[in-house]
């Protein structure tokens, strides 16, 4: 009888809700597929960009995502932002329950509209409008519809279905509208087949493009970038404008072209300032220390601060705009670094670029609005010098990772052109340390360390001696090392400016309880400070490519001085590791009262098949391992009795 009770229950607990689930989004409704390792799940998505003509454009959204559980929340934030381009003419929202019920509606009022700007910003007329239900009773679905004018076609809307790992698509979809002789430019990722071609009532041609119950994926260690492992699809103007300004986007020579409309004629400096060009270039030869000069007069003379109203998002201020505020931002600083060259009879390249620490490369294939940034390019025979105009503290002729080894675009009067930034690999991605320590009787190691830092690997440390004061320094440095207890007795950096830029650090670290000692047996580490951390977890289903992009070279040489009196019992033997994915090899001496260490890793880049997971991980849990071997000795029968 309990049985057939219980059975009874179950029943029509499930015809109850079987019931309950005739709302649209009601999570039963969901396949299961869809909720493996999903925390949200994007339950409908319509999104129509209608090119009215060359100089308007509507986008209309519609999309209802489902939150699992709380790691979902972030999904369920409505935020769109827009400036004196973009115009949000109308938005709608609702919320529903488990089941599909609604529960609230959006009202206008509910809506904020904030600055979508950040300090850097002395004027712009970028904001956002947002809005959150704030609801916390698991699954929930939240659905709104947005409608965007677009005063200008420069920029196209990008579609990418699966927005987040964890992050499941029931259905998503893009319509392009346009006039029928309008050429539609689109490069698609992961698409199969080609679009749906139609027509509307007002004859408009149309594209869509849709997918359909993609599951949800979970990012994996070095894994290539989010768009390579996604459906996607960039689209492009053929003709476009903005703010009057024309201009066609078929390939990167024309795109180049509109660029250099918009900075024409805005290269004319002061009086005053074209006589500090001559001044300071007088009597020089070398056109590397003319630039140089004049490279450190805009760093003393100016600061970088973001100007973007309207097509000034685009279009530098001019060059006396510069001069006399003494301030601007990318677009304004290199224009009047540009402007700067001129006068000193340098040719220089406006560039744009793509800019961010492991941002994806633009598609260089697809001629289309994909930069962030502009630097400054000086061609020179049999050399290039590049210009990151808005640091007051880099080095003339380097980059660092934030705009290094990418594709970037010359603008100049004929147009642009893809050329490719420095790569910086093995050889100049350096840290070479020199360690003398000594261990005393109480186990305290006085450890002076001697460190060149070179390449990417001087990029932290010159934004830390240039951005905190040497109080916040010794605290980064207790937060970094890796000792249980110690204290930094002293410190001091050197920067060594140049092509190829180097900081020199010196430290003094006293370390308490540094070595074991057991009985007459004492163990100790020889590698005192540089060990690497990082340890895989072994993936026999590993899906996608294994991409390492940081190739770096770093070599140790410690001496470390013990007391009088011990002798070797085990010495790590030397080891030696070759794989694809880098060399490491260490030894370690025991001479007298003398323990000399060695070690050297120098770790490659490159792309490797998912197969090879299982090697690397195997790599970097040797390299743990082996940083971590201890030279055990003992005390000799004689010494512990003088002892």
């Amino acid at each position: 009888m309990r049985i057939n009770y219980l059975l009874a229950v179950c029943f029509c607990w499930l015809s109850t809700a079987l019931q309950a689930a005739d709302g649209e989004y009601s999570f039963l409704k969901i396949p299961a597929a869809l909720l493996k390792g999903a925390n949200a799940v994007k339950r409908l998505e319509q999104i129509s960009f209608e090119i009215v003509n060359p100089g308007e454009a509507i986008l209309r959204k519609k999309y209802a995502i489902t939150v699992l559980n709380e790691k979902g929340d972030e999904h369920a934030a409505f935020v769109e932002y827009y400036d004196k381009l973009h115009v949000v003419r109308n938005i709608e929202g609702a919320l529903f329950d488990a089941m599909g019920k609604e529960l609230k509606r959006l009202k206008n009022k509910q809506v904020i509209d904030a600055t979508g700007s950040d300090d850097n910003n002395l004027a712009d007329d970028n904001r956002r409008k947002f809005h959150q239900f704030y609801h916390k009773n698991y699954p929930y679905t939240v659905e709104y519809e947005v409608e965007i004018k677009y005063e200008g076609t420069l920029f196209f809307p990008f579609w990418l279905p699966r927005e987040d790992e964890h992050f499941a698509v029931q259905q998503s979809s893009i319509t392009i509208l346009s006039d029928p002789d309008y050429i539609v430019r689109y490069r698609a990722y992961k698409y199969e087949g080609n679009p749906l071609e139609g027509k509307t009532g007002r004859n408009k041609k149309t594209l869509t493009w849709e997918v359909k119950d993609q599951p949800a994926i979970a990012l994996e260690y070095a894994a290539p970038g989010w768009l390579e492992l996604n459906t996607s699809v960039l689209f492009g103007p053929t003709e476009f404008e903005i703010e009057k300004y024309r201009g066609r986007m078929d390939s990167w020579q024309d795109f180049g072209k509109f660029v250099q409309t918009l900075k024409a004629g805005r290269d004319k400096l002061p009086d005053p300032v074209k006589q500090k060009v001559q001044e300071l270039t007088a009597g020089i030869n070398d056109p590397r220390e003319k630039i140089a000069r004049l490279y450190h007069y805009l760093q003393k003379n100016t600061r970088y601060i973001s100007i973007q109203l309207g097509i000034g998002g685009w279009q530098p201020f001019d060059a006396a705009y510069v001069a006399g505020k003494s301030y601007g931002d990318c677009k304004a600083l290199t224009n009047y670094m540009y402007s700067l060259l001129k006068e000193a009879g340098i040719r220089s390249v406006y560039t744009l670029v793509k800019a961010g620490r492991g941002a994806r490369n633009i598609l260089a294939d697809f001629p289309s609005q994909q930069f962030n940034h502009v630097i400054l390019c000086v061609p020179l025979p049999g050399d290039t010098v590049w210009l990151e105009c808005t640091s007051q503290t880099m080095p003339p002729g380097y980059l660092g990772d934030f705009t290094c080894d990418r594709d970037v675009l010359l603008v100049d009067e004929t147009g642009g052109k893809l050329v490719r930034t420095p790569k910086y690999g093995l050889q100049e991605n350096t840290q070479l340390r020199k360690i003398f320590a000594e261990l005393d009787r109480e186990d305290n190691l006085s450890v002076k360390s001697f460190t060149t830092y070179g390449g990417l690997q001087q990029d932290d440390y010159h934004d830390l001696i240039h951005s905190l004061s040497r109080d916040k320094v010794k605290e980064k440095l207790h937060e970094q090392l890796d000792f249980a207890t110690y204290e930094v007795s002293s410190f001091d950096y050197t920067e060594k400016p140049g092509k190829l830029p180097v900081v020199e650090e010196k430290l003094d670290i006293l370390v308490s309880n540094y070595a074991t000692i057991t009985g007459k047996r004492l163990f100790i580490v020889p590698n005192v400070m540089t060990r690497t951390y990082r340890r895989l977890t072994p993936d026999e289903d590993r899906k996608f490519d294994i991409v390492l992009s940081f190739e770096y070279l770093d070599e140790d040489s410690v001496e470390i001085r013990i007391p009088q009196g011990y002798t070797p019992e085990s010495v790590p033997q030397d080891l030696i590791i070759k794989s694809p994915f880098g060399d490491y090899n260490c030894s370690v001496k025991v001479e007298g009262n003398l323990i000399r260490y060695h070690r050297r890793i120098a770790h490659k880049s490159g792309r490797f098949p998912p197969a090879a997971f299982a090697e690397l991980v195997k790599f970097y849990d040797a390299m743990y391992k082996a940083d971590r071997q201890k030279v055990v000795l003992v005390k000799n029968e004689t010494a512990a009795k003088g002892f």
